[in-house]
């Protein structure tokens, strides 16, 4: 059995990431599973340990990380983090599937530069920051403050675009889908 590869999509909050993923997903036309992350915080009512995040305590999550065990970390908020552990990559593509990797942008760069030709990387980017202010806005859940923070944000993650092995311009969502798809079909099948 010929083990499976590494897909890595990153990009700006609003940018539609999560939404190509799980379109592709649901295409079912790429073999890829989801990887499922970590976290310090506690679980949600219905959340599965193993299922919807691997739910480690203050001290083992930080003996993960001594311990060199994730391919990216972050501490989102303070004393709050969430990471992807090498083994649970491991895992998916030594059973033959893909792995799709739906992380920030800083850790987009750092798996790439981790797993070289294993790994793709895919930066989906807003046509414009003003589009993408615009979408925010338009999505009606958050503060006038909170948008400012990730369209702020989002500038500097723009920044990365380059370091990414693609960058997709999701000004046309079907049109990203399927270039998105075009890129991960070519990849998967080398």
């Amino acid at each position: 059995m010929s083990k499976g590869k590494i897909i890595i999509i990153s990009a700006p909050s609003g940018c539609g990431k999560s939404t190509i993923i799980n379109a592709l997903l649901q295409r079912g036309e790429i073999d890829m599973q989801f990887s499922v992350s970590a976290t310090n915080r506690p679980p949600r009512e219905g959340e599965v340990h193993g299922v919807n995040y691997y739910f480690l305590s203050d001290d083992d999550f930080r003996k993960a990380i001594s311990q060199d065990e994730f391919v990216e970390y972050e501490e989102v908020y303070p004393g709050r983090y969430y990471g992807t552990l090498k083994r649970e990559i491991s895992r998916i593509v030594d059973s033959g599937h893909n792995v799709v990797l739906d992380i920030d942008v800083k850790g987009g760069v750092n798996v790439k530069r981790m797993y070289g030709d294993e790994a793709v990387s895919v930066f989906i980017q807003p046509p414009s920051v003003e589009a993408l202010c615009e979408r925010l806005v338009g999505r009606g859940t958050e503060s006038p403050e909170a948008i400012d923070q990730r369209v702020a944000r989002a500038g500097f993650e723009i920044s990365y675009a380059p370091q990414f092995d693609h960058t997709v311009v999701n000004d046309d969502l079907g049109r990203a889908i399927d270039n998105v798809s075009d890129i991960l079909k070519d990849f998967t099948c080398r």
